[in-house]
């Protein structure tokens, strides 16, 4: 058994895990949809090979998402997130340099592969050394991602201003190396966390016990929707305030305006579920997105879309905090990381649909409204499903998982 690390350790272990979402979720999933409008301006893509790249990164992520797990826990987690910003990084570096489409096909890909290999071994890891701050610590290391969004707000327009058509291609050059002064990060802070006792009774019960559990499920479903329609809007809201009107430098602020307030949305809504519960936080912060979604797609002007990017910004980085702590709750404490990469695949799931669906609706119609109207029936779907999670009784499993 591993000796605890002090808790200075142990809290640059969660400053790291910031970094880490900073790279391998705002640089490598989020930064695309700012850069696309250069990148299709510079490439002579259409919307439909745009979002076939966005298809093929998430198509990576769930492809190996599970397989990150089983990885953790032969590698531990430190050598598994190592892997995962290493091959971020050489995507990056591909990404900087090349110009044909089947290779962007591939390097994408590997954006999503090495996302899948940090994100759920990360979160697994600092919660295990922080059981009784989960919530806390999970909104910690996800504020990395409202970080990234800010740099990329005001950095891609900076180097277009800078660079030209060119621009777009420093930005991947530059995330290639703050992507390789995290792996320094992530090899002298990140450690792995005491491994549990072996249970007594056969891994693969427990873990089909888990694949089966309805409210596992619902928690899955409700995330598959929020991943479907949060890769849609990275990847074509800035091209819909584009087409409608909005010079890029004010799309780029808004960016920045949503990463900033995403920097503390999950400590927050983490904070708040706490008293409200999960269910009806989340029913609160999916009611609010499901709005902000809408309303572009009746008034697509500049304030709407203001309006759209602040409540993005206070809300979609705390559903990913609530339905993370939300989807180990409905489990024992031991099969909670098992739970976490399952709802996980669900996420993926939707983030794989969701480019290519919503790229090939934008160019058969020429209309982004088709595509927010659409996402806006998803989410209130979520918005049902949050319903039932609201519902679900603290007993059985739920009551196993606050005692752990």
């Amino acid at each position: 058994m591993k000796s605890a690390p002090a808790a200075r350790s142990l809290w640059w272990m969660v400053l790291t895990g910031g970094f880490v979402t900073l790279v391998t979720l705002a640089f490598a999933r989020l930064a695309y949809g700012v850069l696309l409008p250069e990148m299709q301006r510079g490439l002579g893509l259409s919307y439909g090979q745009a979002g076939n790249l966005g298809t093929v990164t998430a198509l990576g992520y769930f492809a190996t998402v599970m397989l990150a797990g089983l990885a953790a826990r032969r590698w531990g987690a430190r050598n598994t997130v190592l892997l995962g910003v290493a091959t971020v990084s050489a995507g990056f570096v591909g990404l900087a340099l090349a110009s044909a489409y089947p290779l962007l096909l591939v390097l994408m890909a590997l954006l999503g592969i090495g996302t899948a290999f940090t994100y759920t071994p990360l979160i697994s890891a600092l919660a295990a050394w922080f059981p009784q701050q989960r919530g806390l610590v999970i909104g910690l290391a996800t504020s990395g991602i409202g970080l990234g969004l800010v740099s990329v707000g005001f950095l891609v327009p900076a180097l277009t201003a800078w660079q030209g058509s060119d621009g777009w291609r420093w930005a991947w050059g530059l995330f290639a190396v703050t992507g390789a002064a995290v792996c320094g990060l992530v090899a002298a802070f990140l450690r792995d966390p005491p491994r549990p006792p072996v249970r007594s009774t056969a891994g693969s019960a427990g873990a089909w016990a888990v694949y089966r559990n309805p409210r596992v499920i619902t928690v899955g479903l409700v995330y598959a929707a929020v991943g479907l329609t949060s890769i849609v809007q990275t990847l074509f809201m800035v091209s819909f305030m584009r087409h409608a009107g909005v010079p890029g430098g004010q799309a780029g602020q808004l960016v920045a305006v949503n990463g900033l307030l995403s920097v503390f949305s999950g400590v927050v809504w983490g904070w708040l579920s706490d008293r409200l519960g999960r269910g009806a936080s989340l029913m609160l912060a999916l009611g609010l997105v499901l709005l902000a979604t809408l309303a572009p797609v009746l008034w697509p002007t500049l304030a709407v879309f203001t309006l759209h990017y602040v409540v993005l910004g206070c809300t979609v980085t705390g559903l990913f905090t609530l339905i993370q702590a939300a989807g180990t709750e409905q489990v024992a404490a031991e099969d909670m990381p098992l739970a976490l990469s399952y709802v996980t695949l669900f996420f993926a799931a939707g983030q794989f649909l969701g480019p290519a669906l919503a790229g090939g609706l934008i160019d058969r119609t020429g209309r982004f409204q088709v595509v927010f109207a659409l996402s806006s029936g998803v989410l209130a779907a979520g918005l049902a499903l949050a319903a039932r999670i609201r519902a679900f009784s603290r007993s059985g499993r739920g009551a196993a998982a606050d005692s752990g």
